[in-house]
């Protein structure tokens, strides 16, 4: 794909959702950490229902560590993997409180360091909390990036690379939302929305679903 067609598919992307930010609801940065670290296979809908009943009863580090796995499971049970996050979220709750002073830290290398805490965790929350033009790749993304020929890879690693690389710097903030948004909502697994797509014409996927075309975003 050249830049051109990149430049366009994200100039599309942007005309049609201006300010994209995460499903998952939080109100500081700590909020969106542990909502992040619950996210791993599962949905937003069902850490939205969770982070809602546990921020009720407690939103801070400390308020996490007092409550202990055994309290922290209940809240969080309805969400797989539940029993290792808890434990993840507990200790990685001691660690901000001892070496952060209960923050959470704005560099990849001290939230890697956090349990339960991967590259793509470290990447939305330095986007979306923070501001930095990070693109962490998600299963949709992935998708995304594959289908359309934006930035294929063979693996996560590489599609994030090739998205550092190839999109431009105008974009990069809002990149991870607005693929993100596309790959659940109209670029979807089994069979792609194409008919509804405002990027059907750019995309460069051989197989595309039959229907009428949308029309294009004004300029």
């Amino acid at each position: 794909m050249n830049p051109a067609k990149r430049y366009a598919i994200f100039e599309r992307l942007r005309a049609a959702n201006p300010n994209p930010t995460t499903e998952l609801r939080y109100r500081s940065p700590f909020e969106l950490l542990i909502a992040v670290v619950l996210s791993a296979q599962a949905t937003d809908k069902s850490v939205n229902k969770a982070t809602e009943r546990l921020y009720a009863k407690a939103r801070t580090p400390a308020a996490i560590a007092r409550l202990g796995v055994d309290g922290l499971t209940p809240y969080i049970s309805s969400i797989g993997l539940f029993r290792m996050k808890a434990k993840n979220i507990v200790a990685l709750c001691e660690i901000l409180l001892r070496d952060h002073g209960g923050e959470v830290p704005d560099t990849r290398e001290a939230l890697e360091a956090l349990p339960g805490v991967g590259r793509k965790t470290a990447s939305v929350v330095l986007n979306t909390a923070f501001g930095q033009p990070t693109i962490a790749v998600d299963t949709h993304i992935f998708r995304v990036a594959n289908r359309t020929n934006l930035a294929p890879g063979k693996d996560v690693a590489e599609v994030e690379r090739k998205l550092t690389k190839f999109t431009p710097d105008e974009f990069k903030l809002g990149a991870h939302h607005w693929l993100i948004l596309h790959g659940r909502y109209t670029c979807v697994a089994r069979t792609p929305k194409c008919p509804i797509c405002i990027i059907r014409d750019l995309c460069e996927y051989k197989h595309k679903t039959k229907g009428e075309a949308p029309p294009l975003p004004l300029a």
